[in-house]
């Protein structure tokens, strides 16, 4: 999980209450100039001193971890660490031109905490201190001026710096920071589901959702007529007969069906649009978020298919009847939906949750 850092260094008046909303979230560490600032914290937050253009304190007090600037305090995290062995310290490095640059590589590749502030707006240059620092064991915790650029950094070069350190401009920021932090979508426990039943049902609006992502042969996206169970549909990754491979799309289902986005909430197909995320799923149930670049409605036949899970729960699918529409099975082999018939098996999901707008209940819900 990346780390949340919340410089709390220029808050005035709304203060108090971010902060209270950074414990509230569980922020990983608050950030200030001056020890006071931070005595009080509870001891689950980690307590960062920044002294960023004024000289190191005497006296550290209750701070966790230090982050010096060896210019302008003249001394190293090595030096401060040896004469205080129970703190842990870290360098800033601000990023201005080819030099600064190559010392931030060093400080990636060197020590414990390197906080970063990147001047231009390009994000090559923490690209490469990223790759710079790939096998070394310290954090790079990078300075963001809003949550947009968090979601920047987190995602750079997949990898993403480990942290961002923020000074929110209202209460709500710290939230988002944190759900920022946790783009990630837990992996999930697939399922063999076996066929009972195929019916061609007539005309419908199916959706056609086109990612800014390449897939791999193995994934797909989960989709389902109810909100208790969901059909692996491959993306079109496969060679076809009479057209090019598509592999940033999944040919996914009817416009009513539900889908997997962010936060284990579920969205219908023809909610989705450009900039959307869902949820892409390989065979062994490994996750990933996708953003959506485009999505097509357009009108087709349509299959249903029903298949029963091992526990009797009961999963529909209806997909484009034609034979290019695949969903995937065990092993990832590929299932052309026309030729499903009873007893074959595909791969699936069972949510434990109802849905309420998308977002998981413990509630009463019958859905048929």
């Amino acid at each position: 999980m990346k780390l949340s850092w919340l410089d709390i260094r220029s808050l005035g008046d709304a203060r108090d209450a971010i902060l209270q909303e950074a414990l509230h979230h569980r922020v990983e560490a608050v950030v200030s100039d001056d020890p006071a600032d931070l005595k009080d914290l509870p001891p689950t937050v980690t307590k960062v001193l920044f002294p960023q253009g004024k000289p190191l304190p005497e006296d550290f007090g209750d701070v966790s971890v230090v982050i010096v600037d060896p210019a302008r305090h003249g001394t190293t995290p090595a030096e401060l660490a040896a004469r205080h062995p129970d703190l842990e310290f870290g360098r800033f490095v601000e990023i201005i031109d080819a030099p600064t640059l190559e010392d931030a590589c060093v400080s990636a590749r060197t020590e414990k905490w390197s906080l970063l502030l990147f001047r231009d707006p390009t994000k090559i240059p923490l690209e490469i201190v990223i790759a710079a620092a790939a096998r070394a064991e310290g954090s790079l915790i990078t300075v963001a001026k809003d949550v947009e650029e968090a979601e920047i950094i987190f995602g750079v070069l997949e990898h993403g710096a480990d942290g961002v350190m923020m000074a929110p401009g209202a209460v709500g920021d710290t939230a988002a920071l944190k759900r920022a932090a946790q783009a990630e979508v837990p992996d999930l426990d697939l399922v063999e589901l076996r066929v009972v039943d195929t019916a061609h049902v007539g005309m419908g609006e199916r959706a056609c959702v086109d990612t800014c992502t390449y897939f791999r042969e193995d994934e797909g996206i989960l989709v389902g007529s109810h909100s208790k169970g969901m059909i692996l549909c491959v993306s079109e990754t496969h060679p076809l007969p009479y057209m090019p491979t598509r592999p940033f799309r999944v040919n996914a289902g009817a416009v009513h069906s539900y889908t997997l986005g962010t936060d284990e909430r579920t969205n219908y197909l023809s909610e989705l649009k450009t900039g959307s995320k869902v949820t892409a799923v390989d065979i062994k149930g490994r996750t990933r978020l996708v953003t959506v670049g485009r999505v097509k409605i357009e009108s087709r036949p349509l299959i249903s298919i029903d298949a029963e899970a091992p526990d009797g729960r009961r999963v529909n699918l209806i997909l484009q009847d034609d034979w290019h529409v695949r969903v995937l099975g065990p092993g990832g082999v590929v299932l052309n939906s026309t030729e499903l018939k009873p007893g074959d098996t595909v791969l699936g999901y069972l949510p434990k949750e109802d849905r309420h707008v998308g977002y998981p209940i413990a509630e009463f819900c019958l859905e048929k």
